[in-house]
């Protein structure tokens, strides 16, 4: 007989219901602990995660956070931090593909993934449903392929042209503060094409469907980084509406994971994981102080 299971059936027998109780009881014990995961956060999570043993991320593609290789596989920013919440947390993660944010949030709703780590903004309407844990800020910038002839030298330039953006994310709601910036100036609105993702819009910024593709300003220094030469970009500016946005990993509301995951986030910014992958990619320079649960509401806490 197994030594926990022997040492359960002396300590009932002896009407030791207590202990029969613990040693019955569904909580993991340290040998249930991963290697490298923190107990406490790995006992916090939510019993349906831990007895999957994955965190199940929704994920469309949007370099430099996420970029889906040819044979499926995800590299970018996402990935980084997905495989350290996983350490600290004691579970694997897995991101599936999905055709922009609103099949990701929909996705999350009816249960078929757990998390989606955006770029999407922690905002007061969609923390009624979901909780958000914002790890970083942003700007909002627009990429122009090299050689165009729409005039963009600035972001002004931006008045009553197309913009590509992807459908309901923060860069389309920061462009339709662009073009109140416009009307004030006695220009014409931007127009806004609404896509599914980065690969869409830049596609019809270079076809010529679009006359600029609208991105975080992280996601605009990644293309032009990458694919020197074919692209410049412009950023819009305070004047123009621009703001500060808060940008968040989401979880359903319901389910319970989300202060887990401020928690796991908290334990990659003390341990310096979060520093780390932040200087990799580039972005020291939209890298917030701690995470904070819920920043979009009154009373979101780090």
């Amino acid at each position: 007989m197994h030594r926990a299971v022997r040492v359960c059936a002396l300590a009932a027998t002896a009407g030791a219901l207590l202990v029969a109780t613990a040693c019955g009881s569904d909580a993991p014990t340290a040998t249930d602990v991963p290697a490298g995961a923190d107990p406490a956060l790995h006992a916090a999570l939510p019993e349906e995660v831990r007895e999957a043993g994955v965190i199940r991320f929704a994920g469309d593609s949007h370099p430099p956070y996420r970029t889906v290789q040819p044979d499926g596989s995800v590299t970018g920013i996402d990935r980084d931090f997905q495989d350290a919440l996983g350490r600290v947390l004691g579970v694997r993660t897995e991101t599936q593909i999905v055709d922009g944010l609103p099949a990701a949030l929909q996705g999350m709703l009816a249960g078929r993934y757990d998390a989606f780590n955006g770029p999407v903004k922690a905002t007061a309407e969609r923390e009624q449903q979901f909780d958000t844990v914002t790890w970083m800020t942003t700007r909002t910038s627009y990429v122009v392929p090299a050689g165009s002839q729409a005039g963009i030298a600035g972001p002004e330039d931006l008045c009553g042209k197309r913009v590509a953006v992807t459908a309901g994310s923060v860069v389309e709601e920061q462009l339709g503060k662009l073009s109140e910036s416009c009307a004030r100036t006695g220009r014409p609105a931007a127009q806004a094409i609404g896509l599914a993702d980065t690969n869409e819009i830049l596609l019809a910024a270079q076809s010529g469907r679009a006359d600029a593709a609208g991105m975080t300003q992280a996601a605009a220094i990644d293309v032009t980084t990458q694919r020197p030469g074919e692209f410049t970009y412009v950023t819009q500016t305070e004047e123009q509406g621009a703001s500060v946005d808060n940008l968040a990993l989401y979880v359903p509301k319901t389910g319970g994971l989300g202060p887990v995951v401020r928690d796991a986030f908290a334990r990659l910014f003390a341990d310096g994981t979060y520093a780390e992958i932040m200087q990799r990619w580039g972005l020291q320079d939209v890298a917030v102080p701690e995470p904070v649960l819920n920043a979009g509401s009154q009373g979101g806490t780090p």
